[in-house]
């Protein structure tokens, strides 16, 4: 699943493509939304609400779209070649004199009144990339259950929104501890340093091609995908398992050296896989 800064650049995109502009074309490929004709309408703009995409047309009318795993907004001038995927994975094409918006492979897409945008979005905690940022918010909604690990609690998008799988990592990594120290055993020295760390990644990585989390030449990450070479730090063995309640399990990685508390469990759910292991979400 991308991450908060992904989703972030694809709104960027699709704002400066169609904000301001009046659609020519307008061509949903979903059987719910066949019929919806936006052609001479104006797009107000395009937002990110944590993961979500939220696309404004005069009218009181919002196009909602994620990405989730597999899902993809290209942006095209006119008669550039569509490179995005086979036609047959294309959901929505928005369209005017001189581009093209196309999403691919979208797993949600739906119309909703703009003032009723709360219903797809409302329950996200506050935004690392938004305006109203309020990092004491989002502590405090990870304190409420202190008994989970903290790399779940990180993914949990009511919690503070914009963290995935590469970030949920890196984060712990900067911070000392294992993605499976409890919430609240996390020291307070550390919980108060977790906020204004997670924004400034996200952040700094917003508007970048690559993502990097280092500050080191040609090392772009420090745990995420490097398992098992060295640690960047250390040099102990970077460890990969799987995090999750075995209904969805994401691969997670830290140094056992640098990162304090405890490590998965043999033959619970976070199963070891000190495999080379590149998946990304």
């Amino acid at each position: 699943m991308p991450e908060g800064d992904t989703v972030w650049q694809a709104a960027r995109r699709l704002h400066d493509a169609l904000a301001g502009r009046v659609l020519t074309r307008s061509d949903f490929r979903v059987p719910k939304y066949a019929t919806v004709d936006l052609t001479g309408r104006r797009v107000l703009n395009t937002i990110a609400r944590g993961k979500h995409l939220l696309t404004r047309v005069e009218g009181d009318l919002t196009l909602h779209s994620h990405l989730r795993m597999e899902g993809a907004w290209k942006v095209y001038g006119r008669g550039e070649r569509w490179r995005g995927g086979p036609g047959h994975q294309i959901r929505v094409v928005l369209g005017t004199d001189d581009r093209s918006a196309v999403g691919y492979r979208l797993p949600v897409l739906e119309f909703l009144r703009t003032g009723d945008e709360d219903r797809a979005v409302g329950h996200l905690g506050p935004d690392l990339l938004g305006p109203n940022w309020d990092g004491e918010r989002a502590l405090a909604n990870l304190r409420t259950d202190p008994s989970r690990e903290l790399g779940e609690a990180l993914l949990d998008q009511r919690n503070l929104a914009g963290i995935g799988n590469v970030y949920k990592s890196e984060l712990c990594f900067l911070l000392g501890v294992t993605p499976w120290l409890p919430v609240g055993a996390l020291p307070a020295d550390r919980a108060a340093e977790l906020p204004v760390l997670a924004r400034k990644l996200l952040e700094a990585n917003r508007d970048r091609a690559v993502r990097r989390t280092t500050g080191l030449p040609h090392q772009d990450l420090f745990v995420y995908g490097r398992a098992p070479r060295p640690c960047l730090r250390c040099r102990t063995s970077v460890r990969v398992a799987d995090q999750g309640d075995g209904s969805q399990e994401r691969p997670t990685y830290w140094c056992p050296t640098c990162q304090a508390g405890p490590a998965p469990a043999p033959g619970s759910p976070q199963r070891w896989r000190d495999r080379y292991h590149r998946t990304g979400t």
